[in-house]
């Protein structure tokens, strides 16, 4: 029943974005907001746009001890750029808004809603990468917005393909291949020619899927179960194993198979004059306002129990310099009726904290005295933190730092996907079965969680 609602709710969607939109657009626009306000005037919509993930960019977290923390792009930590933080007209490049240069970005003007990004079907709208969500100069708003439809992947894939700066960086599962894939690279996307909403479904604009907001609320998730339900398998073992394997574990044998993603980003070399060399993939591995790089390609998996939640780092949180600080830590073990075996991308790399008081730094790397500016980054980190609200006692250092990024693209073809003795076989090690919580494989040692793999 419920797809045959959501169904007829796509239907409706379409037929009202389908519609020629040149007829109530005639005139020359002046400015980005006027679209909005025209966009607005008969899809009054703007409230609940507003109240999405995708437009606040921040939500609250209950942590184990029931201390409350702030979540969101606005306010998580990576290992990548490190922080939207005082760096806000370059990563705010890929918010729905226009005009977010600062902390006084005004979220109740519904105006500043940039409903272009998402319907603009021309194909001719972009964004100025520096420029806090406006659109280039030379963009035609009239062409643009006479030509809105519904969503597609090009209009996702600007922001989500292209994370972290470049194509396939962040991901490692989402990369420009995606656009016009074969299904080899994808069965979904390239085989049945899926747009990203046919499975991330919506609700008055709020998109289901498993960001890192999702995952640190431990909701809005998305199954593959959802579409395929039941006994899916021709043999029962493999049905079985539904119950403690998520389906990607198998279905997605390798990321990264079209191309590279970034694995390593190490920032304790940025501001050095030193040669940039091309990798094998012909990819930079240095440059010098961001440091160093390692590419990697047909990338394994890192397999953990995930039960839909994590937990995250926040600002302000003290580590141990001499340990690998994990940005964020899947929830789930063998013994957890809820977590399944889920493959993931773990991104690595070195990045700046607080000598003098044990936690990371968010540096203002963008914009006047920014660190691309001046390659100093004691000003950069006294910068960043006092955006941040948090002292910087004037002395850094870099520690190693790992995150984990969900795989949940890139499903392979049937035939591709993990072979049973790639796990199970005398000379099965896909799976770190004791790192996993078993003795041993547990087809051998029939010790199993009670609920799936083995019965």
């Amino acid at each position: 029943m419920k797809h045959i609602l959501f169904l007829f709710v796509f239907v409706l969607v379409n037929q009202v974005f389908s519609q020629d939109h040149s007829e109530f657009m005639e005139d020359p626009f002046d400015s980005p907001q006027e679209v909005t306000e025209t966009c607005l005037g008969c899809h009054e919509v703007g409230e609940e746009i507003m109240k999405t993930h995708h437009w606040t960019w921040k939500d609250r977290m209950k942590r184990e001890d029931d201390s409350r923390v702030n979540i969101g792009k606005s306010y998580m930590i990576n290992n990548f750029c490190i922080s939207v933080t005082s760096n806000w007209p370059r990563c705010t490049s890929c918010h729905i808004g226009y005009g977010w240069k600062n902390k006084s970005f005004d979220f109740s003007d519904e105006n500043n809603i940039d409903c272009l990004i998402c319907h603009d079907q021309s194909g001719t709208y972009k964004k100025v990468p520096t420029g806090a969500g406006m659109p280039a100069k030379d963009v035609d708003l009239l062409k643009a917005a006479q030509s809105v439809g519904p969503t597609t992947r090009a209009n996702c894939g600007i922001c989500h393909f292209d994370g972290g700066g470049g194509t396939g960086v962040k991901h490692g599962d989402m990369d420009n291949s995606l656009y016009e894939p074969d299904e080899t690279i994808d069965v979904h996307m390239g085989g049945l020619d899926f747009n990203c909403t046919e499975c991330h479904k919506t609700d008055g604009h709020k998109i289901a899927g498993a960001g890192h907001t999702s995952m640190a609320l431990g909701k809005s998730r998305l199954t593959c179960e959802e579409c395929h339900e039941g006994d899916i398998h021709k043999l029962g073992v493999l049905n079985r194993h539904v119950d403690a394997v998520a389906c990607e574990t198998c279905h997605i044998p390798a990321f990264a198979r079209a191309e590279p993603t970034k694995v390593w980003w190490d920032w304790s070399t940025a501001g050095k004059d030193s040669a940039d060399i091309m990798d094998e993939f012909g990819k930079s591995t240095f440059n010098k306002k961001k440091g160093s790089f390692v590419w990697a390609k047909n990338v394994t998996p890192t397999y953990a129990w995930f039960n839909g939640k994590a937990d995250y780092y926040a600002a302000g949180d003290k580590l141990n310099p001499d340990e690998v600080l994990k940005l964020n830590n899947p929830r789930g073990d063998v013994s957890d009726a809820k977590a399944k075996i889920y493959p993931f991308k773990v991104m690595k790399g070195k990045q700046p904290y607080d000598k003098g008081n044990d936690y990371l730094i968010t540096p203002k790397l963008f914009g006047k005295d920014g660190f691309w500016k001046t390659f100093d980054w004691n000003k950069a980190a006294e910068l960043g933190m006092k955006t941040s609200n948090l002292e910087y006692s004037g002395s850094y250092d870099f520690v190693e730092t790992e995150m984990y990024w969900p795989i949940h693209h890139m499903v392979a073809p049937a035939d591709k996907a993990i072979k049973c003795m790639t796990c199970h076989g005398r000379n099965g090690k896909l799976l770190d079965w004791e790192a996993l919580g078993y003795k041993g494989d547990p087809v051998k040692t029939r010790g199993r969680k009670t609920t799936g793999l083995l019965k």
